[in-house]
């Protein structure tokens, strides 16, 4: 009997811009494109690695001739302004002797659109990859000093493009590459090339402000190391003046433009409209929640339940093996549902302030997903899932008659000081609403959490928020004494 050859397994299907951009968010891998070479030649790309609806694939590639590549596929209507930013970005970098990958090829699809292929960093992360881990650094805690290491090669690299007369707009954890011990500048569409350098104060002060405002509000004025990072490459940085204005105007277009994508469809949120129903969710815990959110009060009948009262019922429940809490905002009687009809949700107020929150560094268990009712404009009940924290309340831990232990001493510190800079009330602060997590103090119930325009009506509040968690334990009790002391006045 003679042997017959292996199959061949099939190509995968030959696809275009068009279709690319008719794919929407989710194109099928793995499929080839083709160059508009002259030789015809085809590139597969093999996994998807980030995708701009309509605009933009980013994919690990095999090219002509079978070596692993970096594709940028440029698939809108500006592909060719876009494209050739990319390309003069990547070239100024190298020119400026600041690493990022090496371009290899670049030129248009057949049929439309444009490709650019660098180099295949394996076995490269992100900055951000290893900031997630780091992220509740505080300072003072062991996680720091860490941080702070893994971050100030990136504000050292920042300072060599400056001196260099080259921008960067959009800088942020996830276009740092890690790889063989080096750091890599990457996203040269976003590159500007201003002169022989160094560059201007004012875009200076912008792009590094860029970049520290993506650390912890909770950082603030621990943030030396990271200047004198930037500063031995950049010997003349921007003034403090300037870089503190600069950091003001980042961190609110970074607030703005974070808080407007947890209610729209993106990269980071799934959001869902119909007649009846409203649900956002964080895109990389869709799959796991599905079935939870399809059914959310199933969840919290067949979960343990935490609080049951006329305005909400909380449970935990378990979802693909882990751990939530489902809080259901309920409405009490007509008078109540009148009172809520055009106003937004307490579970909307209670999912947008812990995302503020988290984007603050300010930590509270993470808000995973909202569900709800709706009729035209008008709203019901909500649910909202949270990730769930088995920390020990503060009225559980504490001694009324000890201080504090050292840390959750310098926690208590650290957070109220950021939330009371940040003009921050909790609108309700009893100590079983802060749970310790061995760690760090961590914020619950948030539904009137406020953050406050000025500067009276949060003094106000914030006296409330004071006096309220003063009167959980015995005034002139050791405890009630060393809190009056360290929380701001």
């Amino acid at each position: 009997m003679t042997d017959r050859p292996a199959a061949v397994p099939p190509a995968p299907p030959l696809t275009d811009a068009a279709a690319l951009r008719a794919a929407g968010r989710h194109p099928a891998a793995p499929f080839r494109v083709r160059l508009a070479d002259g030789r015809e030649t085809e590139l597969t790309v093999h996994r998807l690695l980030r995708v701009l609806p309509g605009k933009r694939v980013v994919g690990e590639a095999v090219d002509a001739d079978g070596a692993r590549r970096l594709v940028k596929l440029f698939i809108d209507g500006h592909s060719e302004r876009n494209w050739q930013r990319e390309r003069d970005g990547i070239a100024a970098l190298a020119a400026a002797g600041v690493p990022t990958p090496a371009l290899v090829a670049a030129g248009p699809l057949a049929g439309g659109g444009h490709a650019l292929l660098t180099d295949f960093l394996d076995g490269a992360d992100t900055l951000l990859d290893g900031w997630h881990p780091l992220a509740g650094a505080m300072p003072g805690d062991g996680q720091f000093a860490a941080a702070t290491a893994l971050l100030a090669p990136a504000f050292a690299l920042l300072g060599q493009a400056h001196v260099a007369g080259l921008s960067h707009d959009d800088l942020h954890f996830g276009n740092f590459l890690r790889h063989d011990g080096r750091l890599l500048l990457i996203d040269g569409d976003a590159v500007r090339r201003h002169g022989p350098g160094p560059l201007a104060e004012g875009t200076a002060a912008r792009d590094l402000a860029l970049l520290l405002a993506q650390l912890p509000r909770t950082w603030d004025g621990h943030l030396d190391a990271l200047l004198a990072a930037y500063r031995l490459t950049n010997p003349r940085p921007p003034g403090n003046g300037a870089l503190q204005r600069a950091l003001t105007k980042a961190r609110a277009w970074r607030l703005q433009d974070y808080l407007g994508k947890t209610g729209r469809d993106c990269t980071l949120f799934k959001v869902e409209r119909t007649p009846d129903r409203y649900s956002a969710v964080v895109r990389g815990e869709a799959d796991a929640l599905a079935p939870l959110l399809a059914g959310p009060d199933r969840a919290i009948d067949a979960g343990h339940l935490l609080k049951r009262g006329n305005t909400c019922t909380v449970a935990r429940v378990e979802a693909d093996g882990r751990p939530l809490v489902v809080k259901r905002y309920n409405i009490k009687n007509a008078r109540h549902a009148l009172s809520r009809l055009w106003r937004p949700s307490r579970g909307w107020h209670s999912w947008r302030e812990g995302h503020r929150l988290r984007l603050f560094g300010i930590p509270t268990p993470a808000p995973l997903a909202l569900v709800e009712e709706r009729r035209g404009p008008l709203r019901g009940r909500a649910w909202l899932v949270n990730e769930y924290c088995a920390g020990t309340d503060l009225l559980t831990l504490l001694d009324a008659d000890r201080e504090p232990p050292p840390d959750v001493a310098a926690a208590l510190v650290a957070i109220f000081a950021t939330l009371h800079r940040e003009r921050i009330s909790h609108g309700d602060l009893k100590a079983t609403n802060l749970l310790w997590d061995g760690r760090t103090v961590q914020f619950i119930d948030l539904d009137a959490m406020r953050q406050h325009r000025s500067q009276a009506t949060h003094a106000r509040a914030w006296r409330r928020d004071r006096e309220r968690l003063l009167r959980n334990w015995p005034e002139g009790s050791a405890l009630h004494r060393w809190l009056d002391a360290h929380l701001p006045g």
